[in-house]
């Protein structure tokens, strides 16, 4: 989605999960979408003639993210699918190519997965450029940091974009206009809140009177109990005692663990926000799909697919669209001159 709103004509994709592909599919019809594992995929059925071309992409983040401690190694086989991004350059060889993960990617194994990207980006004659981005820097409403490596073969590397010094996009910025819910709500179209939006919701909702992804995941009855003891940035720990006994000891949960949105600040990262059970700032349910999807920056027309639980799965796994815009802007600049 960012590469095509910087102007990237997007000719091939690859994409083994199935509820992703059918979402790809419905979203970018123009594009060939090849369903399967990236490890199957032998030929590239366009020629790279060295002065367009792209590649983009990056292998699955969980291994690699800071919450998971359990298989954050270099013994998870998925973490070594970083390779089959360096075969796909070496037997494509693009112009530019451009690697996104979490930040945590930086650190695991104590950095051999970037230092063996980077090593063999340069063996292949790119020049090699690394950037942490947080996207609240670029216009998303979301601290949420990535790592981006891009390499280059025009024999310059691309500058670092630079984010803009003016107030992040709060909450309350990207929200406020769409519809009141409840828990488990299930309708998924409704039409927009007779509210003013604001610059950033009218850029996403562009002609649009309603949209689809209003859907909330039904809590029980004793977690949306749970959900009014907590003011706007607060976490668990607002929760009064007698409503976490079914936890072995309540001390030991996470941080981003009920968390309430604050509509006048960015949002926290949107990763499993139905696991973590995100909340939203003023009712006591959690977050919707098209909710989140407007703090991911998500224009409203994007359709997921797939039950609601694969939905939001799709949403939380997604770079922001307006900062991978930021990124590509960067290599089409630099390709023009």
């Amino acid at each position: 989605m960012g590469a095509a709103q910087a102007g990237v004509e997007v000719r091939i994709a690859v994409e083994n999960d199935p509820h992703a592909a059918a979402t790809y599919a419905a979203n970018h019809p123009r594009t060939t979408l090849l369903r399967q594992d990236i490890r199957r995929l032998k030929d590239i059925p366009i020629r790279s003639n060295g002065s367009s071309t792209v590649l983009f992409g990056g292998p699955p983040c969980q291994g690699f993210s800071t919450s998971n401690q359990r298989t954050r190694s270099s013994r998870n086989p998925q973490n070594w699918l970083v390779l089959e991004f360096l075969r796909i350059a070496r037997l494509w060889r693009p112009k530019w190519v451009v690697f996104e993960n979490v930040k945590g990617f930086v650190e695991t194994a104590d950095g051999i997965f970037l230092r063996q990207l980077q090593k063999s980006l340069a063996d292949m004659d790119y020049s090699v450029t690394t950037w942490v981005l947080n996207a609240a820097e670029f216009g998303v409403p979301q601290v949420r940091s990535r790592l981006f490596v891009v390499g280059s073969a025009q024999g310059a590397p691309i500058p670092k974009p630079e984010g803009t010094r003016k107030a992040p996009l709060t909450v309350a910025d990207a929200i406020a206009d769409l519809p009141q819910l409840e828990n488990g709500a299930s309708i998924d179209w409704l039409p927009y809140e007779d509210r003013s939006p604001t610059r950033y919701a009218r850029r996403l909702r562009g002609k649009l009177k309603g949209c689809k992804g209003h859907l909330v995941s039904r809590n029980a009855r004793y977690v949306v109990e749970r959900y009014k003891h907590i003011p706007q940035g607060g976490n668990w720990e607002d929760i009064p005692n007698r409503l976490m006994r079914n936890y072995a000891d309540p001390a030991n949960c996470h941080t981003g663990i009920y968390h309430r949105l604050d509509a006048k600040k960015p949002s926290i990262v949107l990763g499993n926000y139905r696991k973590n059970m995100v909340i939203h700032p003023t009712e006591s349910r959690g977050l919707s799909v098209r909710e989140a999807a407007r703090l991911q920056s998500f224009p409203d027309w994007y359709d997921f697919k797939g039950s609601i639980g694969f939905q939001q799965q799709q949403v939380g796994n997604a770079v922001p669209p307006l900062l991978a815009e930021v990124v590509f802007q960067a290599v089409v600049k630099l390709a023009r001159e």
